[in-house]
């Protein structure tokens, strides 16, 4: 009987009406996906692993893009006129809007961000432990003279680098550490290395991200005339694929994209089915790539 009524809904041109089902069950089988800073190389890779695996669950993705972290709030007003089930969340998130999605009943999970003291459910790389084997290797190596380059001031990602690396670096006994800024692109990069390289003699630079660490290549080998890693080590974060690019094999820490991109859909989907699931916090550990930008020492 189940056959004969398919090939009679195929032979008619039936197709369910997803809509329509969503009024039956109450689900939309929508997830927003809010991620910003898309000039990062790293963000693309995790939006197709974020949606592989919420397509492999039946569920649809509504991407959502920010330039800048501060742009949430006109963001929110758009997810909230779709009515999602859930949304995972790689932005800075207010306590304020933290509540939002709880009294819309929307599960949330943060990715690569916690609640900054409110409870809720979050997947994270461990950015301090990351930067502690980076820092440790330079220091291990000869490396005294720190240059960083950040990101945008509004990057919680960014600003946890900064923290991590100078709180290491600190402990080394070095806290003379120039900083400058980029908003994660190549270009950004480049030009903040020039600006470092131009006024301090540097033995080391650290960047948020592979994109801006690539550009500090070419700054220091280009127009600065050092070379790579005799002169100036550059070591970045993420493990983007351009990072193993021959021409430049950056040194950096691998961000765990399956796992914790796993992990995060694996926890959105338990807080889909039960809304009554309490806060979680999950860390992940990067692994260390050592490649040809730097000088370190194990």
């Amino acid at each position: 009987m189940r056959e004969r009524i398919l090939a009679a809904a195929d032979e008619l041109g039936y197709r369910p009406n997803a809509i329509a089902q969503g009024l039956i069950t109450r689900r939309s089988n929508l997830v927003a996906v809010i991620i910003s800073n898309l000039t990062n190389l790293y963000y693309p890779e995790v939006l197709a692993e974020l949606t592989a695996k919420l397509s492999a669950q039946g569920i649809r993705v509504l991407l959502f893009t920010l330039a800048g972290e501060s742009e949430i709030d006109d963001v929110l007003d758009q997810v909230w006129r779709y009515q999602v089930d859930g949304a995972i969340v790689a932005a800075r998130l207010s306590p304020a809007q933290l509540a939002a999605f709880q009294s819309r009943d929307i599960a949330l999970v943060l990715y690569n961000r916690d609640g900054d003291g409110t409870p809720v459910a979050s997947v994270s790389c461990e950015f301090a432990a990351g930067e502690t084997l980076l820092i440790d290797g330079l220091v291990a190596a000869g490396s005294r003279k720190f240059g960083i380059i950040a990101g945008p001031r509004d990057s919680t990602v960014g600003e946890a680098h900064v923290r991590g690396a100078r709180s290491r670096l600190a402990l080394a006994g070095i806290t003379d550490v120039p900083i400058d800024r980029g908003d994660f692109s190549y270009e950004s990069g480049y030009a903040a290395a020039k600006r470092l390289l131009g006024e301090y003699r540097l033995d080391a630079i650290i960047a948020a991200n592979d994109v801006m660490a690539l550009g500090a290549m070419d700054a220091a080998r280009i127009d600065c005339g050092l070379a790579v890693p005799e002169d100036l080590s550059v070591v970045g974060y993420d493990g983007v694929d351009p990072a193993k690019w021959r021409s430049y094999r950056l040194t950096t820490v691998r961000q765990p994209v399956g796992r914790m991109t796993e992990a995060a859909v694996s926890m959105l989907v338990e807080r889909i089915e039960n809304p009554d699931l309490g806060a979680e916090r999950r860390l992940f550990s990067g692994d260390l790539v050592r490649g040809n930008s730097a000088r370190l020492e194990p």
